[in-house]
């Protein structure tokens, strides 16, 4: 089931939001959008009510389905408290009811808003295209609102005063992320790297957690503690929860004890659990290079479930070429642990047969004492993108991949320099 390309922002307040296997989430209380001024506003996630009363961001590339009265979405949700942010807008709370002007063909008209329409790109990104206005500014007389004149609907550029002004500093920042939007993770962190630190602060600011994350894990050490020390403890836990537990585990190894403590406790205790595990092994055994976030499937899975698994945009390159095969539990440390399973193979294989006939047992999985030596010669013998590292009962407790050894081969300031690579 696909979603619909479009649709207006007023007829999603309080519907319920559902997750993959139809539980039900909570409800629909706001839309988030960021303007900029060299395109449409876009729309980049819902504020969801859950039990609790507590609000909650759901991005909207977790949204699948918005029809038939409710909400699909894909993924766990991060239940950490919704905090709005100086570049993000409230469509339901801020722009409804805002006086505007509008371009029409007998010239510049006063409007108020009364809803927002939003519709998909080819790319699947969300932007504002309508707004639906009412002609003329309210009134107020006591407690009673007077709404004049005819409603109609106008493309979003065509209106003004839509928008809440900016910073320049601000303006500065969006506009250079917008001109490096198409980089490559690795790229755009060595721009963040280079900036001045005033206008580095400006675009950490206005970098949403996921995307900060996903940099943070491109830099060096000390260009993460600079830039973990100009964000709030309460959002450096949530972008801490945003990275691959193994970056998460070695940001915080740097950082002073109690501040790497006082993030942990501010974490969700399941994502901060795996960060503790990993901050108990030595930095150079297997334990504490590997992360706890493999695809970990049950023997009865059938291959179109684990190649639908595999599939997922949030599984790394690394992560995806592999699955491991255990006994429940499937998060780490699991139940025992039966053997790897590589996806290329499972291509070859009928979708309906079950991946416990494609095992490959003749590897020996790491312990996690295990020494970098012995974990480059593992990936090298046997020309693995990735092994398993258990516990003296087989337990499955994470894997190691080859982009984790490779940070941990190469010279130290790598990034910072950019070496070549030589004959020598």
């Amino acid at each position: 089931m696909s979603a619909p390309t479009r649709f207006f922002v007023a007829r999603l307040a309080s519907l319920n939001v559902f997750d993959p296997l139809g539980d039900q989430v909570g409800r629909v209380r706001d839309v988030v959008v960021t303007f900029s001024p060299a395109r449409r506003p876009r729309v980049i996630g819902l504020v969801v009510e859950v039990p609790g009363r507590r609000r909650v961001f759901v991005p909207m590339t977790r949204v699948t389905s918005v029809e038939g009265g409710q909400v699909i979405t894909t993924g766990l949700v991060n239940m950490r408290r919704f905090e709005q942010r100086a570049t993000e807008t409230l469509v339901l709370a801020d722009l409804l009811e805002r006086p505007v002007t509008v371009r029409t063909d007998d010239g510049q008209v006063e409007a108020t808003v009364e809803d927002i329409g939003v519709e998909q790109s080819a790319n699947r990104s969300w932007f504002v295209t309508k707004v639906f206005v009412r002609g003329g500014r309210q009134s107020r007389r006591g407690l009673l609102v007077r709404r004049r004149g005819e409603t109609f609907t106008v493309p979003v550029e065509d209106v003004t005063g839509l928008s809440a002004s900016v910073s320049a500093a601000e303006h500065s920042a969006v506009k250079l992320l917008e001109s490096v939007e198409d980089l490559k993770v690795a790229d755009l962190a060595e721009v963040v790297a280079d900036l001045a630190p005033e206008r580095r602060e400006a675009v950490i600011a206005a970098l949403d957690n996921d995307r900060l994350a996903d940099i943070l894990q491109e830099l060096g050490d000390d260009d993460q503690g600079e830039i973990l020390g100009l964000l709030t403890q309460s959002r450096a836990a949530d972008v801490l929860e945003a990275m691959d537990p193994d970056d998460a585990a070695d940001l915080l190894s740097v950082l002073p004890p109690e501040r790497a403590e006082t993030l942990l406790q501010l974490m969700k205790p399941d994502d901060a659990e795996p960060l503790r595990r990993l901050l108990s092994y030595d930095e150079n055994t297997a334990g504490g290079l590997m992360t706890t976030d493999p695809v970990v499937l049950a023997p009865e899975d059938t291959v179109a479930e684990a190649l639908a698994i595999v599939r997922r945009e949030e599984i790394t390159a690394a992560l995806a070429a592999t699955a491991y095969v255990c006994r429940p539990p499937l998060e780490t440390p699991t139940g025992k642990y039966l053997g790897m399973i590589h996806i290329q193979r499972l291509l070859r294989e009928p979708p309906h047969e079950s991946i416990g006939r494609y095992l490959d047992k003749a590897i020996d999985p790491l312990r996690p004492e295990a020494p970098l030596g012995q974990v480059t010669r593992t990936l090298a013998t046997y020309n693995l993108i990735s092994a398993p590292v258990v516990d003296e009962a087989e337990h499955l407790l994470g894997v190691v991949t080859v982009d984790d050894v490779l940070d941990h081969i190469l010279p130290e300031d790598w990034r910072e320099e950019r070496h070549e690579v030589t004959d020598e």
